[in-house]
């Protein structure tokens, strides 16, 4: 059952307004969100309410998609301010990076047993809780290769006897039918 056709004049009725406008309003943000994660858009939306009351959604850095749709309309007068936090968002974005990389450069080199000097005896335990855990399931990943290699190879042999009963069948008969033909043959019975 469909919905009628709405008539686009502005609501009189206060409450009416408002009611509408905050279900429009949802309605429209699930939208732009379902449009963010199907179609992989950048989506950035601002929406004022009557009373002035400001709602926003953005799929990405919404900074970032306001200067990406300044430069793309060729508004790039944007203010110094708004550069300098751009600016700012991106060096604190590379620092952050940065720490987590030297993070985890540290982490893979305890892991290999490198410089382990600044663990304390609780770390030592926990990284020491981690190894057996990761070689164990290192160990089962391999018992499970192992295990499948040798279960096909115990088809491959299979198929092999059967194949080599077959031919020793073949064999025997051809063995057995040259016999016949030498008595027949030996007889002179042709």
């Amino acid at each position: 059952m469909g919905r009628g056709k709405v008539e686009l004049k502005r609501i009189e009725n206060t409450t009416s307004r408002q009611v509408t406008f905050s279900k429009r309003r949802n309605g429209l943000l699930k939208k732009a969100f379902e449009l963010s994660i199907l179609c992989d858009a950048e989506v950035a939306i601002i929406t004022f309410s009557p009373t002035g009351k400001a709602y926003q959604f953005a799929s990405h850095d919404m900074d970032r998609t306001i200067e990406r749709y300044r430069n793309e309309v060729g508004l790039s007068g944007s203010n110094d301010n708004n550069r300098s936090k751009t600016t700012q968002f991106w060096k604190t974005e590379i620092n952050d990076l940065r720490k987590l990389m030297e993070s985890l450069e540290t982490r893979l080199k305890h892991l290999a047993g490198e410089e382990l000097l600044s663990l304390g005896m609780k770390e030592l335990k926990q990284l020491e809780r981690q190894i057996k855990t990761g070689v164990e399931r290192i160990r089962s990943r391999k018992r499970r290769m192992i295990s499948e290699h040798i279960n096909l190879l115990k088809i491959r042999q299979k198929a092999l006897q059967d194949e080599n009963t077959l031919l020793q069948k073949l064999l025997q008969d051809a063995s057995t039918s040259c016999r016949v033909w030498e008595d027949v043959t030996s007889n002179g019975t042709i």
